[in-house]
């Protein structure tokens, strides 16, 4: 590994040229050593859309087709010290957002 002299950041080599990950700075040399890895392919997953989930329905206009219901659910999607996103999903049309608070 080499690293920049400018800020001791770690090079890196994109699309063929050396440059510097913390500072961006370009280098004419490439390093001595390329670092690269292969990704394989993953299976897809079949996304199960269930039927039977009970949700409370609340009245809140869908953004979609105008309707005034819609399923309802939170969730924890960011840290813990932040609130929970909730979720609504259209009784008739069943598209679905969230709302932040």
């Amino acid at each position: 590994m080499e690293f920049c002299e400018k800020c001791r950041g770690l090079i890196v080599v994109r699309d063929d040229k050396a440059v510097c990950a913390s500072c961006g700075r370009k280098f004419d040399k490439k390093p001595k050593l390329k670092i690269s890895e292969k990704m394989e392919e993953k299976e897809k997953i079949a996304i199960v859309k269930d039927k039977d989930e009970i949700h409370p329905i609340v009245e809140i206009k869908c953004p979609k087709c105008k309707n005034k219901k819609a399923y309802f659910w939170t969730m924890q999607t960011r840290s813990s010290d932040e609130a929970e996103t909730k979720f609504y999903r259209c009784t008739d049309c069943e598209h679905t957002w969230r709302v932040y608070k």
